[in-house]
């Protein structure tokens, strides 16, 4: 009795693996095959859509290291991850400085600030298909304190065109929080 209830397990089992192994029926369309529908996008582009692909994690890590130095008050280190020139796009600000003109830029600016702090919400770092053109964006929440004691913080998304390695354009878009209701 033993054996044969053995043997219909067994025989269970292998009609079961056999079942799960047997390709679909060849006669249904892949989901895959549908024909996508032709989009009908509101707004043109003056260079086609880049077809954007993950990009490679590194660069993020460097992105991330720069603004990170940056953070706890060490320029020079921040200064490692920038290209020799760098297009600034910010509030208020639409330049191209040298490297070195980025560094006495981002001292007098971080020099206004007794405390910094950082908190990561999300980072991704992609590259067009073509491969040639690369960008780590950033978003994060920025809470700093003032020389006059003065606390605030801001929303912050970072885009970064990455040109050999190095960050060549930082493009900054922020959002200021409501002042609170008393």
């Amino acid at each position: 009795m033993l054996f044969i209830s053995c043997v219909v397990w067994l025989t269970a089992c292998n009609n079961a693996a056999t079942n799960e192994a047997k390709p679909a029926d060849s006669t249904a369309a892949p989901a895959t095959a549908a024909a996508a529908p032709k989009l009908e996008y509101p707004y043109k582009l003056k260079e086609p859509y880049a077809n954007w692909q993950p990009g490679d994690q590194q660069h993020a890590v460097n992105v991330m290291k720069a603004l990170q130095a940056y953070e706890k008050g060490d320029v020079a280190a921040c200064m490692a991850y920038f290209a020799d020139s760098v297009a600034m796009h910010f509030d208020y600000l639409d330049t191209k400085l040298s490297k070195d003109s980025l560094q006495k830029f981002f001292a007098a600016q971080r020099s206004g600030y007794t405390s910094l702090e950082v908190n990561m919400n999300d980072w991704e770092s992609v590259i067009s298909e073509n491969k040639k053109t690369e960008y780590v964006t950033l978003w994060y929440k920025e809470k700093w304190m003032d020389k006059k004691g003065k606390a605030d913080s801001i929303r912050v998304v970072d885009d970064c065109k990455i040109v050999n390695g190095k960050i060549a354009e930082l493009d900054e878009k922020i959002q200021h929080f409501p002042v609170a209701k008393k």
